[in-house]
C-alpha cells in the first residue's frame, strides 16, 4: 500500500498493484462519493493518430481537424485551438491575454519553452497601485501588454505546416456568423452581470438588449472577426505594430490605461529550452521556467513524497494527510521565485528547492499526527492568488505534442474589451505584489514580484510534457489559478504513479490546501453533466483528527490529459481526457469514442 496517498477501495485487489522503482503503490487516490448521472465516455477519445484535450468540444473538434484533414502539427492544432478558446470561452482566455506553452518534437530531446506571458508597461512601477489597490484587479490600469499572438506565431514558424491563415479562419468563422453560449460562459456571465453590462464592448456582444445571454444563446463579435482577419492576413505584425496595434492602444489609453505602441512592438517572446527534471516518480518532466513556479513546485513535491515510498500498509487517509502537508511547504516557498530577468538569484532558489537536502528537510518537518499554524511552513510573504485560466494538450501522428495554458486572468480579465478591435484585455497586473497591500492581518507582499517596466509577474501556470525511457507518455496541465497545482500533484499520482485509468484519475475528488487562511478546501460539487465529485466521509472525519480545517469548494483545477499508451512494439494509442469540472470533450483526429 502507498504510504502517502490514500485509495478509495481497501479491498482492491493487490495483483492489480504496480511496481515503480521497486516500491509498491496502490491503484487508487482519494476516498470519493461520485455519483455518475450520465455518459462520462464524452469524456474521453482514443486515437492512434492525434487527438486534442480541451475546455470546449467545439475547438477540441478544430484541433483534432487541423490534425487529420489538414494533416498538421501539434502546433498547427495548438494555434488554431488557441484562437477558438478566445472566442468560444472569452471569460477565460484570449488574444488579449497571454500564456505558457510546452512544446516536444518526436525528433528532439529537450522540449521547447515558449513564455509569452504578458508584460507590465514601460510606464508601469511598483507602487503605480498605491492608495488604488482596486485598480489592479480591473479596470484599464490592470491591462498588461498581451503576448499570445506573438508566442503562438513564434512556435508556429518554427513548427508549423499548414497556413497561418487556415488556422484562424474557423475562429473568424466562429465570431463573424455567430458562436452558442456554452455552458461555462453562461456560468462567467451569470457571475459578472454588473461588469458585462457597465462595460460597452462586453455589452454588444453579450447582451440582448437589456437580458444578458444564456446557455444556448448565440453571439456575435463582429469586431473580434475583423481583428482576427487582420491577423490571419498579415501574421503578428497586424496585432504588435500597424493598425489592430493603433486601434487598441488609443481605446487603452482613452479609458485611462497606460499601454502604447511602444509596449507592443518591442513585447518579446522568451524562447528557450523547456526545464527539464530527470526523475519524477521514474519519469521526466518538461515544463516552464520562473516566473512560472509550476514545473519547481511539481518536482519539489515529488521529491519529497518519494522519500515516503519505501513504507508499506500505510493507512491509506495518513496518506492524504502527507501529501496535504507537502504542498503546504510548496505553497508557501513558490513566493520566493520570480522573474529572473529581474531578480538576482532565482537559479539559487530553484537549484534549493530541488535539492535532496531539501526534500529532507520538508520530510522531516512533516508530521503524521498534527498539520501546524501557517507560520510553521515558513510562510514570508502573502499568496499570489492569480485566477481563471484555460489549459489544452494535443498530441500529433508524429507524436508531437502541446502543453498550453492561457489566461486573461479574472473572468473577462480586465473587465474592458477594446470597443474597436473586440478583444477583452487582461487584468495580469493583479499577479504582481504590491507593495501598499499589508494589513495587520495579512503577510507582507513579496519583493521579488513587485511590478517592474516589461516585467513579467509570477504565475502558477505548469503546463507538462511527460516522457519515460525518451519516450512520451503524457501531456498534462491546468487551469484555475492557485487549484492549478493540487490537481495537477493529484492528477499525475493517480495516473503516472497509482495507475488508475486516465478518465478516473482526472474525475477523481481532490483537495486544496491553503496557508492563509489556514484552511484544506475539499471538493463537494455538480459538475456541468450532473455528475456529483465529493471526498467521502471517512477521509474528511481522519484529516479532522489531524487537525486540518476542512471547508467546501465547488470549484477546483480544471485538468486536461493525453496519455500515451504502448500497444505492441509498433504500436501505440493516444487517450484524452477533458475535464467534466468545465464541460469540456476531447476530440480524436480519427473521431474514435471509447
Amino acid at each position: 500500500m502507498v504510504a502517502f496517498l490514500p485509495t478509495s477501495e481497501p479491498e482492491l485487489n493487490r495483483k492489480s498493484s504496480c511496481v515503480i522503482s521497486g516500491f509498491q503503490f496502490s491503484r487508487k487516490l482519494s476516498g470519493q462519493e461520485t455519483e455518475t448521472k450520465s455518459n462520462e465516455k464524452e469524456a474521453v477519445v482514443t486515437s492512434e493518430n492525434g487527438v486534442v484535450a480541451s475546455d470546449h468540444e467545439t475547438c477540441s473538434e478544430i484541433g483534432a481537424d487541423v490534425l487529420g484533414r489538414l494533416g498538421g502539427t501539434a502546433v498547427d492544432a495548438a494555434v488554431a485551438v488557441a484562437f477558438c478558446l478566445g472566442v468560444m470561452n472569452p471569460s477565460s482566455s484570449g488574444i488579449g491575454g497571454g500564456s505558457l506553452m510546452v512544446v516536444s518534437s518526436s525528433s528532439a530531446s529537450v522540449a521547447t519553452a515558449y513564455d509569452m506571458r504578458e508584460t507590465a508597461p514601460l510606464a508601469a512601477s511598483q507602487d503605480m497601485f498605491e492608495n488604488r489597490e482596486e485598480d489592479r484587479v480591473v479596470g484599464p490600469l490592470s491591462i498588461a501588454v498581451p503576448g499570445e499572438i506573438a508566442g503562438l506565431y513564434k512556435a508556429w514558424e518554427t513548427h508549423g505546416r499548414v497556413q497561418w491563415k487556415l488556422l484562424v479562419e474557423p475562429s473568424i468563422k466562429l465570431a463573424r456568423e455567430g458562436f452558442e453560449v456554452g455552458s461555462h460562459l453562461a456560468f462567467a456571465l451569470s457571475k459578472n452581470e454588473d461588469m458585462i453590462k457597465n462595460d460597452p464592448g462586453l455589452k454588444s456582444v453579450f447582451t440582448n438588449g437589456d437580458e444578458l445571454s444564456k446557455k444556448g444563446d448565440i453571439c456575435y463579435n463582429l469586431k473580434l472577426a475583423e481583428t482576427l482577419e487582420a491577423v490571419a492576413e498579415r501574421g503578428m505584425k497586424a496585432f504588435y505594430e500597424e493598425d489592430v496595434a493603433e486601434k487598441l492602444v488609443n481605446d487603452v489609453l482613452e479609458a485611462g490605461g497606460i499601454m502604447t505602441m511602444e509596449d507592443l512592438k518591442i513585447y518579446e517572446v522568451k524562447v528557450t529550452d523547456a526545464m527539464v527534471i530527470d526523475d519524477v516518480m521514474g519519469y521526466k518532466i518538461q515544463g516552464m521556467w520562473p516566473p512560472a513556479c509550476g514545473t519547481t513546485g511539481f518536482a519539489m513535491v515529488m521529491n519529497v513524497l518519494d522519500r515516503y515510498t519505501k513504507e508499506k500498509d500505510t493507512d491509506e487517509n495518513l496518506g492524504l494527510h502527507r501529501v496535504i502537508e507537502v504542498m503546504k511547504h510548496m505553497v508557501a516557498a513558490r513566493m520566493d521565485l520570480a522573474d529572473p530577468a529581474y531578480v538576482n538569484g532565482i537559479s539559487n532558489v530553484v537549484d534549493n528547492l530541488l535539492s535532496k537536502s531539501y526534500a529532507e528537510r520538508i520530510h522531516n518537518k512533516i508530521s503524521d499526527h498534527t498539520t501546524f499554524p501557517p507560520e510553521y511552513y515558513l510562510n514570508r510573504y502573502n499568496q499570489l492568488e492569480d485566477q481563471g485560466t484555460t489549459h489544452f494538450c494535443v498530441v500529433d501522428k508524429d507524436r508531437n505534442a502541446v502543453s498550453m495554458t492561457t489566461t486573461i486572468n479574472y473572468a473577462f480579465g480586465s473587465g474592458f474589451m477594446s470597443p474597436s478591435t473586440g478583444v477583452i484585455l487582461n487584468g495580469q497586473m493583479e499577479d504582481f505584489s504590491i507593495p501598499s497591500l499589508k494589513s495587520s492581518n495579512s503577510l507582507p507582499p513579496a519583493p521579488a514580484n513587485y511590478i517592474a517596466p516589461k516585467k513579467r509577474a509570477l504565475s502558477s501556470m505548469m503546463p507538462l510534457i511527460i516522457t519515460k525511457d525518451n519516450e512520451l507518455v503524457g501531456v498534462l496541465g491546468a487551469s484555475g489559478g492557485p487549484y492549478i497545482f493540487p490537481a495537477m500533484i493529484q492528477v499525475f499520482l493517480n495516473h503516472f504513479v497509482f495507475k488508475m485509468s486516465p478518465l478516473e484519475a482526472v474525475q477523481s475528488p481532490r483537495v486544496y490546501p491553503k496557508l492563509k487562511p489556514n484552511k484544506v478546501l475539499y471538493e463537494d460539487m455538480t459538475v456541468y453533466n450532473g455528475d456529483h465529485i465529493k471526498l467521502k466521509q471517512e477521509t474528511r472525519q481522519f484529516l479532522k483528527t489531524r487537525g486540518h480545517e476542512l471547508v467546501v469548494t465547488s470549484v477546483g483545477g480544471i485538468v486536461q490529459l493525453i496519455v500515451q499508451s504502448r500497444v505492441d512494439d509498433s504500436k501505440t494509442v493516444l487517450t484524452a481526457v477533458s475535464d467534466l469540472r468545465k464541460d469540456g470533450k476531447p476530440a480524436a483526429s480519427d473521431a474514435s469514442l471509447v
